[in-house]
């Protein structure tokens, strides 16, 4: 079976049709690992983000409308994982970065108490928060879930999640006296 089969298909049969999606996998697998390698250097990364744009592309070729070509969907998912994974790379540098600091700060009476009274102004106003946003903020700290998770469980839009964050996190950077180091 070639491409040529997969065009013969009606779009609602594409849609539903793990033959379809396994050819276009395989016909754009070489093309995908170097759409992926040339954005992410790790072989591993590159590895692993292909494997979960291809579970992506299994699990929801159902909302597939045909308003692109096939591929471009697929590569469209690519870019996103690939958006995705820069991320949480950030996120996991900022964390290391801020253990960093307090390791190195660890000796120095001074920053330990600075740092123990900036934590419980944070905290003091985040008790103070709306009950939503101290769950939300729960859920994602404690849990370590995703957006979209926080929303199935609240039953609100990932957007509402976003967007509360936010504030709760302008909120704070508003309230507490932040020293930037420069």
């Amino acid at each position: 079976m070639s491409a040529l089969f997969c065009f013969e298909i009606e779009a609602s049969e594409r849609n539903l049709n793990p033959v379809y999606w396994e050819i276009l996998m395989r016909e754009n697998e070489k093309r995908l690992y170097n759409f992926i390698h040339k954005r992410v250097a790790n072989t591993f990364d590159v590895e692993d983000l292909v494997q979960s744009t291809w579970l992506e592309v299994l699990c929801n070729c159902h909302r597939f409308r045909g308003l692109s070509k096939p591929e471009t969907w697929m590569f469209g998912i690519a870019l996103n994982l690939v958006k995705n994974h820069y991320k949480s790379l950030k996120v996991s540098y900022l964390h290391d970065e801020l253990n960093d600091n307090v390791l190195t700060q660890s000796d120095l009476p001074d920053d330990i108490t600075e740092y123990k009274d900036t934590l419980q102004k944070v905290l003091g106003h985040i008790s103070r928060m709306p009950p939503d946003y101290q769950q939300i903020l729960q859920l994602i700290v404690d849990h370590d879930i995703s957006y979209q998770e926080v929303a199935d469980e609240l039953m609100i839009p990932v957007g509402t999640v976003r967007s509360r964050l936010s504030r709760l996190r302008q909120t704070l950077r508003n309230e507490v006296d932040w020293k930037s180091e420069e």
